[in-house]
């Protein structure tokens, strides 16, 4: 009699997320990667679901991208834009816009992945071929464009920046696209309100698919903290016990603020979608002993972190036993436990992710899909040959579900299109979610590997060297201290009303966010480090403006240059 082999389940989760770009005290968005990614990324993504009803995965959702979406919906709603860009796209006039406006569309019209995003469409190859060859002339600011050259340039790069299947199904982008050039006022008002009608139309997309049944929506503590450095930075050293750490021992209060964000993301997602989350993807799947008990504190089913992670927890639970085969080990979940109760652990498999992230864009997209879906039937037949005792194995694929498309043609339409086409039909894998995956453990009533020891670290190399450790990143860190010192001696004075302080609160969060520490080293492009660079010093003043009192002379000056950029450099990394 041929041995059973059970199905493996596969969970994919897409996790969207930008971090804060308004300036606080003006409402202005200074960057506008928000809205780019709602008309390319977040709306592709809601499509290929609803034309693969039967796929079953999971989105992340972080609280402070969906405050920005509403945010946009809300200025077209109401014919008030706050993004630069945007009413340029609009503007009535672009002969008469003034010195900075046109430097501003010069020097953002080009911002994409040239061999995907530029060089597929020879009119907007030709605009860029316009401005090499002004440039070389000496015209660096292309003082003597003509507004038509303007209008041309801002209609193609969101054209270019416009979903796949937007441009497949949206009659006004096909005729668009196909005139090529001579684009009129009407012509960018078109584009501009279909612009406000996608980013309008996301969030009760979302809502629908989950609403279904078909997606679980999971959320993150709210502006995308690194918590485990948040509540004490030696946890660096579990697992580079040499890391260089900032003066100061810890962030002050740290643990409170994890647990604030966290709350705030709980009772955000549960506004929004009307369900409290099941689960939470941590920021950089980044966690700790302590941050576990907070989330076991605050009832959250299920997390997950990176492979790196796992091991190094395994080898720290175990110390005198050798790790055992991969597929022994990852593809299963973990109980962690503590006084308060315990959450389900769950770890990505890092090199299918990566491949995904950074390999598949150069593959033909049903080649691609193929060779992912032949990966798992690898998996389910290791993890039964080795006789684990693995009766549920599941396959955890956590990545970016916003960035990885730009260097795959057509925005990934075909890799997710075929892999989607076989996963519905695949007899031995089968699409799931966190949530429905532990209800069927818990049905079957699957004993569940216990986790005693966690190695505290983040899915990137299984460390926090990419938050932490380097001259700029604690630098950084040093600033926030700094600012949270003076943040905690105000907020204990009379000198803010109720208002004031709930500002200053919220200014706080965003200074907290893990994306400035990210991009902080010379890994990354100067252009990428001095942007972020500036929004990081620019939140830090602001939060002492709502503090009322002066900010020191360090604030203003630059922390990071960056340097030469390498594969490893820009908004995705490899997990090894």
């Amino acid at each position: 009699m041929i041995p059973h082999i059970p199905k493996l389940d596969l969970v994919l989760l897409w996790h969207m997320h930008q971090p804060d770009y308004r300036d606080s005290e003006t409402g202005e968005f200074v960057l506008p990667w928000v809205y780019l990614h709602a008309i390319k990324d977040y709306t592709d993504m809601a499509y290929h679901l609803e034309m693969h009803p039967d796929i079953k995965l999971a989105i992340n959702f972080v609280p402070i991208l969906l405050d920005q979406l509403e945010d946009y919906a809300d200025q077209f709603a109401h014919g008030e834009i706050r993004d630069p860009l945007l009413r340029l796209l609009a503007a009535p006039d672009l002969d008469r816009i003034s010195l900075s406006e046109r430097t501003l569309i010069l020097e953002s019209c080009f911002l994409s992945n040239h061999e995907t995003m530029l060089k597929p469409y020879p009119a907007y190859q030709y605009l860029r071929n316009l401005y090499d060859n002004l440039q070389q002339l000496g015209d660096k600011t292309l003082r003597y464009a003509s507004g038509q050259y303007l209008a041309d340039l801002l209609v193609w790069y969101h054209l270019a920046w416009t979903g796949e299947s937007v441009r497949r199904e949206n009659a006004s982008i096909v005729q668009l696209m196909s005139q090529g050039k001579l684009f009129s006022y009407g012509d960018r008002l078109r584009l501009f309100n279909l612009i406000g009608e996608l980013i309008q139309a996301l969030i009760p997309r979302y809502r629908k698919l989950a609403q279904s049944g078909q997606i679980e929506l999971s959320t993150t503590p709210h502006y995308h903290p690194l918590a485990p450095l948040l509540i004490d930075f030696t946890s660096a050293r579990d697992s580079l016990p040499e890391a260089v750490l900032p003066p100061h021992a810890s962030y002050p209060g740290g643990r409170e603020r994890v647990s604030f964000h966290l709350k705030s993301a709980k009772d955000s997602h549960t506004q929004r979608f009307g369900v409290q989350p099941a689960g939470i993807w941590p920021a950089e799947g980044a966690i700790s002993e302590p941050f576990l008990n907070i989330l076991i504190e605050n009832d959250c089913q299920w997390c997950a972190s990176g492979e790196g992670v796992l091991a190094n927890s395994l080898r720290k639970s175990f110390p005198d036993q050798p790790l055992p085969a991969r597929s022994d080990y990852l593809y299963r979940p973990y109980s962690f436990k503590a006084e308060h109760g315990s959450t389900l652990c769950f770890f990505r498999d890092d090199q299918l992710s990566d491949m995904i992230g950074f390999e598949y864009s150069k593959w033909f997209g049903r080649d691609a899909a193929e060779n992912f879906v032949q990966r798992l039937e690898q998996i389910r037949h290791e993890v039964h040959s080795h006789r684990s005792g693995n009766t549920n194995p599941v396959a955890s694929v956590i990545l970016d579900g916003e960035n990885a498309w730009e260097s795959y043609p057509y925005n990934g339409y075909y890799f997710l299109n075929d892999l989607y086409e076989l996963l519905e039909k695949h007899p031995h894998i089968q699409t799931t979610t966190f949530q429905d995956y532990i209800a069927k453990l818990s049905r079957s009533r699957t004993a569940i590997k216990p986790l005693p020891a966690l190695a505290a670290g983040s899915w990137v190399y299984g460390s926090f060297s990419t938050w932490i450790g380097d001259h700029d990143k604690n630098l950084a860190w040093e600033l926030l201290c700094a600012a949270k010192q003076s943040y905690d001696l105000v907020l204990q004075s009379p000198r803010l009303t109720k208002t004031e302080k709930a500002a200053a609160e919220r200014q706080l969060a965003s200074c907290e966010s893990s994306d400035w520490f990210w991009w902080f080293g010379d890994y990354n492009s100067p252009h990428a480090v001095e942007s972020f660079d500036r929004l990081f010093r620019g939140n830090l003043t602001n939060l002492y403006r709502l503090l009322k009192i002066p900010a020191p002379v360090t604030v203003l000056e630059p922390i990071s240059h960056g340097g030469l950029s390498d594969s490893d450099s820009g908004a995705m990394r490899r997990a090894s």
